[in-house]
């Protein structure tokens, strides 16, 4: 039973709703105001029949204190009146005859008296005129069916009156909800358009900046992170199958030629050593894209302080110091590492940022590897790799630089592509491309900036600047 009525519910429109939502309230605040109505009329009513009855008197009570020795006259037509003289008889009566008895009783009255007269209810008014020392009364009286009439004939009116406001009202609350919802419809029919077909089009927003623009906007931004996520991982996937069918060939190739039974012990070697290279370098290449992947997909929800990404830092600046003293390639590089972090650790109000540790640390791996690499195919002396941290309390900037000859002018510009490898890399066969769009996503995932300062023929430095994130929960030191 409750299911079907949640089902039937969801069934009906928002304009359905707000209207029957309108009309509810529109009743219930009629039903009460009415009812405060019909009280104040009941009392105006009511008011005006006390007037009438003073007014009925007033003659009688201005002939008694004017005149009080004139006979009174009987009154006019339809006037109900009864005076009591002080000896207890009725020069005046037209009041119904089965009041008589109880004349005595309604004069002592001094408020306004219903009574019942055979099928009538009377409204009588007893007013007291002293004339020479002695009491009069004079006492007025109406039929309540006349109050009746009237209350009845103001209540109708009353009740027209609010039956055509809870209409209106409804009638209101479903056109101003149908035209406050043209926007929405709008919206859905384009978001359907949208999702049916491959376009660079968006949701339209309207020209009121109102919430179903801001709507829009904030749909619109979603679309587009959504449709550059996408892009991003059509392009790596196209970029994946691309670089690895080149070594998958490769491996395939030399498995192939290690199959062979004319093949020398000698040859069987090399092609394994070569089928390990091919493997290894597929390794890394898998890793280093499902890196990125993640990087790229991730939320940055961490926050860690400046001191906790130094000493990261300093332990990839260490890996790199002992990839030098294990490579005699590398022998006679310095990798040298400044600081200008403060010493005191995080507390109340020190800075954080909304990155990794060991994310920075991968920065530090990535870009130092490629200046120890780049001496390998280039050389140069002396041969130097320079790490510095810095931390103003709003921004942290990380450089690190070489004097290996820096990159070729022409590759500059896709430095920071995925894939993208200068000629001499390439020849070599080492590194898979993803390096600088490891540390560009991992930048750009902290809302940081990298910027590549290139100087051909002498070397390149790299800064990384990462802006600091409100200090909500700091990753200790």
């Amino acid at each position: 039973m409750s299911s079907d009525r949640r089902r039937s519910t969801r069934h009906h429109g928002i304009r359905t709703r707000i209207a029957g939502g309108s009309l509810l309230i529109a009743v219930v605040v009629s039903l009460f105001a009415g009812l405060a109505i019909n009280a104040q009329l009941e009392r105006i009513v009511r008011d005006g029949t006390v007037q009438a009855l003073r007014s009925d008197g007033a003659q009688y009570v201005f002939a008694l204190q004017a005149r009080p020795d004139d006979p009174l006259q009987g009154p006019g037509l339809g006037t109900r009146i009864a005076v009591i003289a002080p000896d207890g008889s009725i020069p005046v009566f037209s009041l119904p005859t089965t009041l008589a008895a109880q004349l005595s009783a309604l004069a002592a009255t001094r408020d306004v008296t219903t009574v019942d007269a055979g099928s009538a209810t009377y409204i009588l008014l007893s007013q007291p005129v002293t004339v020479g020392g002695d009491t009069w009364y004079v006492i007025a009286g109406r039929d309540e069916a006349e109050e009746t009439t009237v209350l009845v004939q103001m209540r109708l009116l009353l009740v027209g009156s609010f039956a055509l406001l809870v209409l209106g009202v409804a009638a209101g609350g479903w056109i101003l909800t149908t035209v406050s919802l043209r926007p929405v419809t709008r919206l859905r029919v384009s978001a359907q358009s949208l999702s049916e077909r491959s376009t660079d089009e968006v949701l339209p927003v309207g020209r009121a900046d109102d919430e179903i623009a801001q709507l829009a906007i904030t749909l619109n931004d979603l679309i587009e992170r959504l449709r550059a996520s996408a892009d991003r991982e059509r392009q790596l996937v196209s970029d994946a199958s691309h670089e690895l069918r080149t070594p998958l060939a490769i491996l395939r190739t030399q498995l192939e030629l290690a199959r062979l039974e004319d093949s020398s012990r000698e040859q069987l070697l090399a092609d394994i050593e070569g089928a390990e290279r091919s493997a290894t370098r597929l390794s890394a290449l898998v890793t280093s894209l499902l890196e990125l992947s993640r990087i790229e997909a991730a939320t940055p929800e961490e926050r860690t302080s400046a001191a906790r990404l130094e000493a990261d830092v300093l332990e990839a600046v260490e890996r790199a110091r002992f990839r030098v003293a294990s490579d005699d390639a590398l022998a006679g590089i310095e990798v040298e590492y400044v600081s200008a972090i403060a010493e005191s650790g995080p507390g109340e109000g020190a800075a954080v940022y909304a990155v990794r540790a060991d994310d920075v640390g991968r920065v530090v791996d990535n870009l130092a590897g490629n200046a120890l690499q780049a001496f390998t195919e280039r050389g140069g002396a002396p041969r130097r790799v320079s790490v510095m941290l810095d931390d103003d309390g709003g921004q942290l900037t990380l450089r690190v630089s070489d004097n290996a000859g820096g990159l070729d002018p022409a590759f500059e510009p896709r430095a920071l592509e995925r894939f993208s490898r200068s000629d001499a890399t390439r020849s070599s066969g080492h590194g898979s491309g993803l390096g600088l769009a490891i540390v560009a996503a991992i930048a750009r995932n902290a809302g940081g900036a990298i910027v590549l300062h290139n100087r051909p023929g002498h070397g390149l430095e790299v800064v990384v600047t990462l802006p600091a994130a409100s200090a909500l929960s700091v990753d200790p030191a």
